[in-house]
């Protein structure tokens, strides 16, 4: 797999509502190459709902072949390209039932949305027409093509999103408004290891050392500060030093601790326990590489796309179990700065330039809407 797809979806109906049905593509975007094909006719429905059976079809195709990867989807619903971008408001219930099967079909902050005249969407036509015209299908009496999109040749102003969890683009500040109360999740990276002080590569499939001397007085003072915190949950990660890290902190709560491996470390692969100077020296290609693309993985090891679907999927059954709670979650650099990046909808490469020292602390705040603020980030006022 490339690392990249590209999704092509449409849907019709003929009558709006009447007979519909949707299809689906996903290309390598290189070659062009058709890497799965999707199309269902789906009984009376509108155009709309009929276009986003499409975009879930395609979304969860592509999540078959790589659930990592970057995906452009390409429709020729204005509509949905807005409304899924997070610009328009998604305001009839059934419709945002659909919006959030979308958002849960693919990790949304690999997706993105591009809007094509439907000459260019001629593909993912054809698969409507051949499911509305294959055996089986539901008829309505007329045999005519794929009815036109109501907002084709409309201008419909731009609308803000309103706080609906199906918008990712919160316009407003987090916090501000009268809400209930946020699951805050209180970050702490775990003691420094014998890697840490040479800065060498250390993640999941590696050596997985234990806390230096070092370490275990940085647990100890994070577990201090931690005791007025109010934390009422403990939720690590299983790796050797953030269990070691995590029972300290226990001890001193008097907490039980939650095991999550969607914490751990990312696996660099064969770069683990070198150091970024031995890894430039020995494969300066894979590191530029890596270093140029969130959907490139180190060799044999995982990318920071991966890492993105993982930690997310952590972060939700962390909020479902313990939503508006205080939680501490002891991990890692990398799964640390990508809870805090999708707190602050900051693109997947913003981990490269952010540093969180061992035992540190950062928080972030997640509203029940789907809106997050950040509070804290990379404090080590404890440690000094």
């Amino acid at each position: 797999m490339t690392g990249r797809f590209i999704v092509e979806a449409d849907g019709g109906s003929r009558g709006n509502p009447g007979p519909a049905a949707y299809g689906a593509i996903v290309r390598d975007p290189e070659t062009g190459e058709v890497l799965a094909e999707r199309s269902e006719a789906i009984g009376v429905a509108s155009n709309n709902v009929a276009e986003y059976r499409g975009l879930i079809a395609g979304l969860t195709a592509a999540a078959e072949l790589d659930p990592a990867a970057e995906i452009e989807v390409r429709l020729d619903s204005k509509l949905i390209v807005e409304q899924m971008s997070g610009r328009w408001k998604v305001k009839h219930p059934d419709m945002l039932a659909l919006v959030r099967q979308a958002f849960a079909a693919y990790e949304p902050t690999l997706v993105t949305y591009t809007w094509v005249p439907r000459e260019q969407n001629k593909a993912a036509d054809r698969l409507v027409n051949a499911a509305l015209d294959g055996p089986g299908a539901p008829r309505a009496g007329v045999a005519a093509r794929t009815a036109p999109r109501p907002e084709q040749g409309v201008s419909a102003p731009a609308e803000p999103a309103d706080g609906d969890q199906a918008s990712r683009t919160m316009l407003r500040i987090a916090g501000w408004e009268q809400q209930d109360p946020p699951t805050r999740q209180l970050l702490l990276r775990h003691g420094a290891t014998p890697h840490t002080a040479d800065r060498r590569f250390s993640g999941m499939g590696g050596e997985d050392p234990g806390l230096s001397d070092e370490g275990r007085e940085q647990a100890r003072r994070a577990a201090e500060a931690l005791v007025d915190r109010g934390v009422e949950v403990i939720v690590a990660s299983p790796m050797r030093r953030t269990r070691q890290t995590a029972e300290t902190v226990a001890v001193a709560l008097g907490l039980e601790i939650e095991w999550d491996e969607g914490f751990v470390e990312a696996s660099f692969g064969a770069w683990e326990g070198l150091t970024f100077g031995q890894v430039m020296e020995r494969t300066p290609d894979d590191l530029q590489a890596w270093l140029s693309s969130t959907a490139v993985a180190p060799p044999g090891g995982e990318s920071l796309n991966a890492v993105t679907v993982r930690v997310r999927r952590a972060r939700d059954r962390l909020l479902a179990r313990h939503g508006g709670r205080r939680v501490l979650t002891v991990s890692h650099v990398t799964p640390i700065n990508t809870l805090v990046r999708l707190a602050i909808d900051a693109p997947a490469s913003s981990v490269y330039r952010m540093r969180v020292l061992p035992c540190a602390l950062s928080a972030v705040e997640w509203y029940a809407d789907g809106a997050a603020s950040l509070s804290a980030y990379n404090d080590d006022a404890h440690l000094r």
